[in-house]
């Protein structure tokens, strides 16, 4: 996902609000993840079942098999009903085991963020950024009262000098 994110920043793929909060495009993200998530699950399965072709003592007899294999390592549950017995299918395994956990964390903690808001701060940013503006315009007109204020003292002091 942080490579997504990263894509997306360098793409310039979310926008800005007025109060300078980036709002990123979950959807694209979303798509981004499953289409990836799918490519891998279909190569690796495939380069599984060609690895495990042919021979008798593997569990993946068709394609089907590999790519329920690809599924169940990457949602870490592993049902152990197929397993490749080759080093090139153990290997294709491992990394689906590692890219699909980190896909599916990345899209479950997306959806969590869009659906509970447990880390949106959005609301948050804006309102403390319009509380900060409104401090600042307050600041500045009590900074032009004050010089107005000194002028009139430095002049009625020369005056009374």
């Amino acid at each position: 996902m942080i490579v997504v994110q990263k894509a997306m920043e360098k793409s310039n793929l979310y926008s800005v609000d007025g109060f300078g909060v980036k709002n990123y495009n979950y959807g694209f993200i979303a798509i981004v993840s499953f289409v990836l998530f799918v490519t891998l699950n279909l190569s690796l399965g495939y380069i599984t079942y060609l690895a495990e072709l042919g021979l008798d003592a593997s569990p993946v007899k068709s394609y089907t098999d590999a790519i329920w294999l690809m599924v169940m390592s990457s949602t870490t549950i592993g049902f152990g009903d197929v397993y490749p017995i080759t080093f090139t299918g153990r290997a294709a395994v491992f990394i689906m085991f590692i890219l699909g956990v980190g896909i599916l964390g990345g899209m479950g903690a997306v959806f969590a963020n869009k659906i509970f808001g447990f880390a949106d701060t959005n609301i948050k940013n804006r309102e403390l950024r319009m509380q900060n503006a409104q401090i600042i315009a307050q600041n500045n007109e009590i900074s032009k009262k004050l010089l107005t204020l000194e002028e009139k003292l430095e002049a009625l002091s020369k005056n009374l000098q």
